[in-house]
């Protein structure tokens, strides 16, 4: 493509258009380029050449990245050239005056992306070139060269591998000194120029912003141990001088919005260096707890300084990792050095957190950080919805609420008995009568509130929550006034958190009571919306009792139901329809009743979901939760279920990929509970194979499922789909660990079971399969069981089949039937007892003693060691009853009558089939009685008496109780 750049630049040209009929055509054409050679090269000339067009530039040097992450490496297919690589590092380095910020952005994240994979071995001079530009006097190439460096910086210090760290170490040591000296001359340079309020004061922040971010990156990665080193040490104990000046700076320069934006971000930046080291060094942190500590206090607990949200947040974790490091706990430890440490830690913040300065802190955390704001009730008045939401995660390291509220418990654990009687008493002056009109008072006992909530489970010695439920927080949800929202949103959201801590059983009918009155449809949005969560929670408590909240089931359900629909954002819907399914979870069957309205709704959430995955997750949630409740009455709910279930589980459509694992749940909560089989439910089961092809994640459950079809389909099902399961459950067999064969198999010896005659015919070409490993000997005790067990019901209820597996591996193997016969009960008396289970252990017996009526040559060589198998497994089933008879403990009586009461209809047909089973309906002791007696005839008395005196004189001795 040496020639080629007139037309690269040209279809470049064409995909920045708006027009479609332009745009498609070359994005094709640069993507069949894509493996082409030299069409980096030319992508490189491109976005390099300051002439030509800025979006042109941009999208050539957006190609060339992508290009570098599937192609730079030499083990990629089509990977670029050795030499087209070298012409583009080259080019890389060789200029930095890039006129546009955000191309030179996408070049210096491209130049580390190279650096990644070539730096040092096969880029040698990138490091040297860009320190050199760094050092450059002239602005723009400096300014250029640290942003490609801090990006070289941060790529290479993400590398884990020993040698790669080891480099980054180096990179360190040559350039940290140099980096911290820049940084100085930079932020004295804006300290200069703020002074005298020049305009290039944006440029100079950017700078310190660059070289601070390349320090933060050395200073935590490139440095083992930062104690050691007196540089990185005074580099961070002038890190809190300069954070005052800045905060200071930043005061003078209100009314330039850019500038207060850009000198935040500097500030926001240090704290976060501060960050990282306490998080990756604390052993060297030790040094600055107390400094920061005070500084922490100094700008967040006092009436000093102008602050701003970033500051804060990155504060209070500052002070709240202090507290919640392992490093400064005291512990018994073996390695001194870290003990002495945690000790001189430990005493520094003995010493800080004076009860003075906890009282202080505490009080302003909760009536300053803990108070909603303007902008809060703003936002609840507009949209309730979102002001409901929670955040979650690690958001407390970004948000100012979470951040403060992980402060405050993190301070109270650890400062408890201090602090309790400082929130106690704050409690106490915030909860006396409240005018509704006031609404300072309002938010500071709504502020009170939150830290009791929140320290709910240390305070559990502190408060009669029974008695302060009663006397003051339940009479405070009946003020209706519209400002009191703040109060009753908050009071049921505390009662909330405490109703799994200390709050009597007694009192439950008058939460749910509550409960009922918050939801009213004339109540606050937002208030509703607590209440719902608060009585999630009390249903998911380990106290909760059905009858308790049966009474109250109907109002609940139908007022949860008008929230359901009134209700605008997906995640409100989602939430609100948790309640609900966990309500109906809870409660189970006793909930059909209350129950019409939702059926009747979800259909059309349903369709109106369409584009919101999430959404139907929580209504395939719904759904589950409702099968097990209606039980077999739940075919009413099937017009609906099967086409949600089709969606959900068809390979072939996008939502599967979110839909999947509920939707599988769904179909085989309706199965189990399916009192017939229709035929919307047989035509789903043409989604299995594409499943059993997506891997083994679900093959648990789909397997379930399959063999309820079984079980529920019965021979209509077996007719239709029988081929195809054959095939799939073959194919996984082939590639699949031990555990999901075994899982494989218990559902062929499931199939096995209800379809004896049948049965086997349909795994014909597996059969012979599974004979060659037990003639091999599978080293697998587990599988080798199960193997075992097939073949003994095999034997057991279609023995001609067996002796067609039989002839079918003879004939492979170039061997005469009995020989792979004679191999084969060898093997499996000389290994039954590796069958545990007693059912497939007297399965075994049964199918051996089936063979003492063949007169074969093969069962007489093994009759000793068939009888002795026999014997270990009556010892292992028979059981002495109080008459001294003995007595067959897996048989089930076939007078005793039907149990109706199974857990599900699944369970119901999964009894009837064991009360079929040989297993459990004939009697192994009479059956080994009523075969002897047909091989005395068929061998007479002469051979029968020589064959068992062949047998042990102790087994004979074993065997005597069970002929009687």
């Amino acid at each position: 493509m040496e020639r080629a750049q007139p037309m690269v630049l040209e279809t470049l040209a064409n995909a920045c258009s708006q027009d479609a009929s332009i745009l498609k055509p070359a994005e094709h054409k640069l993507q069949q380029w894509e493996t082409e050679p030299g069409f980096y090269s030319i992508l490189t000339d491109i976005f390099c050449n300051h002439e030509i067009d800025v979006n042109v530039r941009w999208l050539a040097a957006l190609y060339c990245k992508n290009g570098v992450e599937r192609y730079w490496r030499k083990s990629a297919p089509n990977a670029i050239r050795e030499e087209e690589k070298e012409a583009i590092k080259k080019r890389l380095v060789s200029d930095f005056t890039e006129p546009v910020p955000q191309i030179a952005t996408q070049i210096a994240v491209l130049t580390a992306k190279i650096a990644r994979l070539d730096c040092p071995r096969n880029w040698d001079s990138l490091l040297p070139t860009l320190l050199t530009a760094v050092r450059c006097e002239q602005q723009l190439i400096q300014e250029r060269a640290l942003l490609v460096l801090h990006h070289v910086n941060k790529t290479l210090a993400s590398k884990r591998l020993a040698p790669d760290k080891k480099l980054f170490e180096e990179l360190t040591a040559d350039v940290f000194v140099y980096m911290v000296s820049l940084w100085n001359m930079q932020l004295s340079q804006f300290f200069h120029l703020a002074a005298q309020h020049e305009e290039s004061m944006t440029s100079s922040l950017d700078r310190c912003s660059l070289v601070l971010k390349v320090l933060r990156k050395q200073l935590c990665y490139g440095l083992q141990e930062v104690q050691t080193s007196p540089d990185a040490m005074n580099f961070i104990s002038s890190l809190f001088p300069q954070l005052d000046a800045l905060l200071d700076c930043r005061r003078s320069l209100w009314g330039h919005n850019i500038l207060v934006e850009k000198c935040e971000h500097l500030i926001s930046s240090i704290t976060k260096v501060l960050l990282d080291l306490l998080e990756l060094h604390p052993i060297s942190y030790v040094h600055f707890i107390k400094t920061t500590l005070t500084c922490v206090v100094q700008y967040n607990f006092t009436a000093k300084g102008l602050l701003f949200e970033r500051f804060t947040v990155n504060c209070f974790n500052l002070m709240k990792q202090i507290l919640f490091s392992d490093v400064y706990k005291p512990r018994k430890k073996n390695d001194e050095e870290l003990c002495s440490v945690t000790l001189q830690a430990n005493e520094i913040i003995t010493e800080f957190f004076t009860p003075q300065i906890l009282t202080e802190i505490c009080r302003r955390l909760v009536s300053e950080y803990f108070l909603l704001r303007t902008d809060d009730l703003i936002t609840w008045e507009a949209d309730p919805e979102e002001f409901c939401q929670e955040e979650g995660g690690d958001s407390y390291k970004y948000s100012l609420r979470p951040c403060t509220e992980t402060l405050f418990l993190t301070l109270f654990k650890s400062f408890r008995q201090s602090l309790s009687p400082v929130l106690l008493e704050m409690v106490q002056e915030a909860q006396g009568p409240c005018e509704p009109d006031n609404l300072a008072a309002l938010l500071r006992k709504d502020a009170a509130y939150t830290a009791v909530g929140l320290a709910s489970f240390d305070l559990f010695d502190d408060i009669d929550f029974d008695h302060w439920l009663t006397t003051h927080l339940l009479p405070e949800l009946q003020v209706k006034h519209k400002s009191y929202r703040v109060i009753r949103k908050r009071v049921i959201w505390l009662i909330g958190q405490w109703v799994g801590v200390k709050m009597s059983v007694k009192l439950r009918p008058a939460l749910y009571e509550a409960v009922i009155g918050l939801l009213d449809r004339n109540e606050d949005l937002a208030v509703r919306l607590e209440a719902a969560q608060t009585l999630r929670v009390a249903v998911d408590d380990f106290e909760f009792s059905t009858e308790q909240l049966l009474p109250y089931i109907e109002p609940l359900f139908s007022l949860l139901f008008e929230l359901l629909q009134e209700v605008r954002e997906c995640d409100t819907k989602m939430h609100v329809l948790h309640v609900l399914s966990f309500v109906i979870e809870r409660v189970g069957s006793k909930i059909r009743p209350y129950i019409s309205s939702l059926v009747q709704y979800l259909p059309l959430l349903w369709k109106e979901s369409e584009d919101h995955n999430m959404l139907r997750c929580a209504i395939l949630t719904s759904l589950i939760h409702l099968v097990q409740g209606y039980g077999p009455e739940s075919t009413q709910l099937w017009q609906f279920i099967v086409p949600a279930l089709a969606i959900s589980t068809d390979t072939t459509q996008e939502p599967h990929v979110y839909l999947l694992e509920d939707g599988l749940e769904l179909w085989y909560v309706t199965l189990i509970n399916a009192p017939v089989m229709s035929s919307e439910l047989l035509k789903l089961f043409h989604n299995i194979p594409a499943l059993l092809d997506l891997g083994t994640e679900n093959l648990r459950l789909i397997l379930k499922i399959i063999q309820c079809y079984v079980l529920l389909g019965s021979r209509e099902f077996m007719q239709v789909h029988s081929e195809v399961l054959a095939s799939s459950l073959q194919n996984l067999l082939s590639d699949i660990k031990t555990e999901g064969m075994v899982q494989i198999l218990r559902l062929i010896e499931v199939i096995l079971k209800a379809f004896p005659t049948e049965g086997p015919s349909v795994f014909q070409s597996l059969l012979p399969k599974i004979l060659q490993s037990i003639l091999n000997g599978e080293d697998n005790c587990i599988l080798m069981s199960m193997y075992l067990s097939l073949f003994a019901r095999i034997l057991l209820q279609n023995h001609q089949f067996l002796w067609s597996v039989i002839e079918h591996v003879a004939l492979e193997a170039g061997s005469d039937e009995n020989s792979i016969f004679g191999a084969l009960l060898g093997n499996w008396t000389e290994r039954i007892d590796i069958i545990t289970q007693p059912e497939r252990r007297k399965l075994s017996a049964l199918a051996l003693a089936s063979l003492l009526s063949y007169n074969n040559c093969i069962i007489r060589d093994h009759f000793g060691v068939i009888l002795n198998s026999l014997v270990q497994v009556l010892h292992d089933v028979c059981r002495v009853d109080e008459d001294g008879i003995i007595t067959d403990s897996l048989m089930i009586d076939p007078k005793e009558p039907i149990d109706d009461n199974q857990d599900t209809q699944h369970d119901k047909r999964k009894y009837l089939l064991s009360r079929q089973d040989p297993v459990h309906t004939v009697c192994l002791k009479s059956y080994l009685v009523s075969q002897l007696k047909v091989c005395q005839t068929m061998y007479g008395q002469e051979i029968c008496d020589q064959l068992m005196a062949s047998l042990d004189s102790e087994v004979i001795a074993q065997l005597q109780p069970f002929c009687h």
